[in-house]
């Protein structure tokens, strides 16, 4: 898939593109009973500002060996692909012409949970990383915010939709999944990545 072909949501310094549909309805129904089901979800500790707090969702690091991640001071080893995981993964690849050797996945139980602003620019990930993230289940608001300028996107991330994160977008803007005022089912995100350094 040419991203070419697809409309730039970031007015400058960055290239994120929306595929909706890449799964269709009943897909991605299935997909999200099925992992929230079968996927080793835990909530752990992580370091903001200085402070150890739970994450706001439930998390599972999956990938090749060696693929190991480093973020708010705490280390992620990966659990090794289930089957279903890494079918999603060929998909993934086979549409955009790109290889991925992890993915974060993340379990919003409801409209408490969130994701606080950040970049995914770890330097386990290199210079100008594709980052692949396929929503399943609830609707959810995203914003991107740039890290300089006043400027904010905000777009929905429909269920089976996929969105593409490259070129320099992590170094200008950050991005966030917040919190929501009006009661949501869950959803689950999986954000596909390429380690090419170790976190150790």
């Amino acid at each position: 898939m040419d991203t070419n072909q697809l409309r730039n949501l970031l007015p400058d310094q960055g290239e994120a593109y929306l595929i909706n549909n890449f799964f269709n309805k009943a897909k991605s129904s299935a997909l999200l009973t099925q992992l929230t089901q079968t996927i080793s979800w835990e909530q752990r500790e992580i370091k903001m500002f200085g402070k150890l707090i739970m994450q706001p969702r439930l998390m599972c690091w999956m990938g090749d060996e060696g693929s190991t991640y480093k973020y708010s001071g705490t280390l992620f080893r990966p659990s090794p692909w289930s089957k279903e995981v890494h079918k999603i993964k060929n998909i993934i690849e086979d549409n955009l012409g790109y290889k991925f050797n992890s993915v974060l996945l993340n379990l919003y139980r409801d409209q408490t949970d969130s994701m606080g602003p950040h970049s995914d620019n770890e330097r386990e990930l290199g210079p100008n990383p594709i980052v692949a993230s396929l929503s399943l289940g609830e609707n959810r608001r995203f914003i991107f915010r740039h890290k300089s300028a006043k400027q904010k996107v905000e777009i929905s991330l429909p269920s089976g939709s996929l969105l593409i994160m490259k070129g320099a977008t992590q170094d200008y803007w950050k991005h966030e999944l917040p919190k929501s005022k009006v009661g949501m089912g869950p959803r689950i995100n999986l954000t596909f990545r390429k380690i090419v350094l170790s976190g150790k």
